[in-house]
């Protein structure tokens, strides 16, 4: 039964899921952030998905990123899959700009997480929810 990693349950916010994976925005107010988690158990890598899972997951990491780059048109959309810290498998898409706080450099310690305020987070999801209804598959949570 998939679960999702303590460490991403409390640093997200859950939007929904799509055919493979769980939507998640960062609470971090820093910057656009969403994440994608394959709701595959015990899941670290990429490469130890199935070729059909491979493929699905690559649609959906596109079109989340291309949904932020329409709804937000950034400088860059970094995606990224690290897992040093929780080795449950996701990936990273943010949203840069050249004029936010870590630009151009990786946002990882460049500055302190920034929590939203409730009513900021609560706006943000259902922002998000919004957007990503566009997208195929997605279910709203």
């Amino acid at each position: 039964m998939f679960e999702l990693h303590p460490r991403l349950a409390a640093d997200t916010r859950v939007l929904g899921d799509l055919p493979l994976c769980r939507v998640l925005l960062s609470r971090d107010s820093n910057y656009p952030w969403l994440i994608l988690v394959p709701r595959i158990d015990n899941l670290r890598e990429i490469h130890h998905l199935a070729e059909a899972d491979r493929q699905q997951l690559m649609r959906e990491s596109c079109a989340v990123a291309a949904l932020m780059e329409a709804s937000l048109q950034p400088d860059k959309i970094n995606i990224g899959a690290l897992g040093n810290l929780v080795p449950q498998l996701h990936l990273h898409h943010v949203a840069r700009f050249t004029g936010d706080a870590a630009w151009p450099g990786p946002i990882w310690g460049a500055k302190p997480a920034q929590p939203y305020e409730e009513a900021g987070l609560e706006k943000q999801v259902a922002l998000w929810q919004r957007r990503l209804v566009g997208v195929e598959g997605f279910v709203s949570a």
